[in-house]
């Protein structure tokens, strides 16, 4: 039997779109913006970003756009393999993160143009809203708690802060209590319910970073973040047996193959791609599918701007394994513009009782007010990271 479609159903060909521009936009407070427009008019948005090196990454995106005009929006698979492997050298932040935030934007093309939301392009979706969390700053133990209480008071159900400021290789007792003192403050103050993540930024060393764990062990932490470089990664086999708190990793991991040692070692329990470093949304759902396999929760790090919040939603929301969202609204870093300025729709963010609804709209289901871009790109900015240094002069790690 031959079936055929209705003729009120049936579709007309369609030409192929292309790809027409590329413009970026340098904006407050440490984010770059990329705007792919298409020949039918289409316009998809990303994030391509490192903190702290936004022009170098901009001039990364510029010299590969040469790969993308003209040509299909549609196969992103191919583009992204084609500025991936096209160059000989590749991976990294800086060619990740140009890749990032351009096949973001070919996604925001590609759900616009068929009027659906990314994750229904991924599988569909697998959660109604996404747990959140707020991140917690301060200088001390009682002002830490109090922003704690407050973030609680704004409804979220999740903190992350701090571990400590910078440790020597080999530290101070005295350089431990304050933070296991801070670090309890919090816990006293929010109680049990709250999950608290800590984060050492990388900046503990190997000995150290068993100290800490085995202090902390007793706060129920929800995870500790980044114990070590993820250049140091063999030292979690050590770490590991100090604590019964989950290891969560993976910002400065670029692609599945940075990943693929992680999941071989076992000792992380949550990898924290970065949407907008690993190499965007379709790169970072593969990761995302590797953990599942290797029973690893998903914790998008995304301490970055709208753009990239979209697009890990986008994952979090196709994803089983995705059990909480980094936002940076009101983060430290967000100094002269903030998380929701940039965006004709603020509400699409609202978090309620700690979580965020999916996003409906089509593509990455934001809309960018293109105004307000072009105006702070004007402006633009030069932040960095700040330079840490130990007691006797020698660099220490931020």
């Amino acid at each position: 039997m031959t079936h055929t479609l209705p003729a009120a159903l049936a579709l007309a060909p369609r030409t192929a779109d292309r790809i027409r521009s590329l413009e970026l936009f340098l904006v407050a407070p440490r984010w770059l913006f990329l705007k792919v427009t298409t020949e039918q008019g289409v316009e998809g948005w990303g994030e391509p970003i490192v903190e702290g090196r936004a022009a170098t990454v901009k001039a990364a995106v510029e010299e590969l756009a040469e790969y993308l005009i003209g040509k299909d929006p549609s196969r992103i698979e191919d583009l992204w393999q084609t500025l991936y492997r096209g160059g000989f050298y590749r991976g990294g932040p800086i060619l990740m993160s140009a890749i990032s935030g351009i096949e973001m934007a070919l996604w925001d093309i590609r759900g616009k143009t068929l009027g659906v939301p990314v994750h229904d392009l991924l599988g569909g979706a697998v959660r109604d809203r996404m747990r959140v969390y707020s991140w917690v700053g301060g200088d001390s133990p009682t002002d830490v708690a109090q922003e704690a209480l407050a973030s609680v008071g704004r409804g979220f159900t999740a903190l992350k802060m701090n571990g400590c400021e910078r440790l020597e290789w080999i530290d101070s007792p005295a350089r431990v209590g304050v933070a296991v003192e801070t670090i309890a403050a919090v816990r006293e103050a929010v109680g049990p319910e709250v999950m608290i993540g800590v984060d050492f930024h990388g900046r503990v060393h190997r000995g150290m970073a068993k100290v800490l764990a085995k202090e902390l062990d007793a706060f129920k932490l929800m995870f500790i973040e980044e114990p070590v470089l993820s250049e140091n990664i063999e030292v979690l086999r050590d770490i590991v047996a100090h604590t019964s708190t989950p290891i969560a990793l993976g910002e400065r991991l670029y692609t599945r193959w940075d990943f693929k040692q992680v999941f071989k070692d076992g000792y992380v329990d949550i990898v924290q791609p970065d949407t907008a470093h690993a190499g965007g949304i379709l790169e970072t759902r593969k990761i995302a599918a590797m953990a599942e396999a290797h029973d690893v929760a998903l914790a998008i790090h995304c301490p970055l701007g709208p753009i990239a919040l979209a697009a890990s939603l986008q994952v979090d929301f196709c994803t089983p394994n995705a059990f909480i969202q980094e936002q940076s609204l009101g983060i430290h870093y967000n100094q002269g513009s903030d998380l929701l300025d940039y965006l004709a729709d603020p509400q699409v963010f609202a978090y309620q009782g700690g979580f965020v609804d999916r996003l409906t709209g089509p593509g990455l289901g934001i809309q960018i007010d293109e105004a307000k871009v072009r105006a702070a790109a004007k402006i633009g900015h030069t932040w960095r990271s700040p330079v840490w240094r130990y007691d006797d002069g020698s660099v220490a790690e931020w």
